[in-house]
């Protein structure tokens, strides 16, 4: 080889050591870059990840707030209902009173206004009485306080209403008192 060659080759290697020396830095500070970008793409998905959750906190405590303010609108009336239930009792019992005295047929007209004016003003809250009569015992809605053998019924018809129950929308407020068959 002639020596202009070999000086050639010694440049050439002296400008690859150069560039290596400037390259091997900057290829040193993109390796740390490239590391914070990993970094800062994880806190990324790890913040995306925590308000996803928040968000779905936040959702279901609305719904959860929505829901029930949706019952007590629609039960608002389930505390004075169960309270005002005796006295629709008591009514009705005065209204079964058998009276031939002038004065009293007049008093118990007034009571029949009364008790007409109550269950009009909770039937129209949607508190409704329970019809058992004459149908199969239902325990969800009955309670058994009786039973008779009774001929020409089948077993477990309601055959007497010892005491009304009444509902209110879907919930049972009471449940009714009843003679069963046998």
């Amino acid at each position: 080889m002639k020596i202009i060659e070999v000086i050639k080759l010694e440049n050439e290697k002296k400008k690859t050591k150069k560039n290596k020396d400037l390259i091997n830095p900057l290829e040193k500070e993109v390796e740390k870059l490239n590391k914070v970008i990993l970094d800062l793409n994880e806190q990324i998905d790890k913040l995306k990840n925590d308000y996803a959750k928040a968000y779905a906190d936040t959702e279901n405590t609305r719904k959860r707030l929505i829901q029930e303010a949706e019952n007590d609108r629609k039960y608002r009336i389930q505390s004075f209902a169960k309270e005002v239930l005796p006295v629709i009792d008591n009514l009705e019992r005065a209204l079964m009173q058998k009276t031939e005295n002038e004065e009293a047929l007049i008093y118990k007209k007034g009571v029949e206004m009364i008790y007409a004016q109550l269950i009009k003003a909770l039937k129209d809250e949607g508190v409704e009485e329970i019809e058992v009569l004459d149908k199969p015992f239902d325990a969800n809605c009955a309670q058994a306080i009786m039973a008779e053998k009774v001929e020409g019924k089948d077993a477990d018809i309601v055959i007497e209403v010892l005491q009304k129950g009444y509902r209110l929308k879907d919930r049972i407020l009471r449940p009714a008192m009843v003679k069963i068959s046998e």
